[in-house]
């Protein structure tokens, strides 16, 4: 079966999906999350734990319009 994630080419992409095409795209990042630190390591959690976020907002900003900033040190989102 084709991922979603494999349709996914820009925003504009995702902002066509449904919801639950959006909740099969979570998984398949979930699956390539998980893959790739499996092989080579690093921080898993983190990044398993913002996929829904960084869905929705992808879904709702105009980026790379609006701009996203992800900022560790503080653990706040601006835009």
């Amino acid at each position: 079966m084709a991922k979603i994630l494999d349709r996914i080419n820009s925003t504009e992409d995702l902002k066509k999906l449904t919801l639950k095409e959006k909740k099969e795209l979570a998984e398949d990042i979930r699956e390539l999350i998980i893959n790739t630190v499996s092989k080579t390591g690093g921080h898993l959690a983190s990044n398993l734990g913002v996929v829904e976020l960084t869905i929705a907002i992808h879904s709702i900003f105009n980026s790379p319009t609006d701009k996203i900033i992800w900022d560790v040190r503080t653990s706040k989102l601006c835009s």
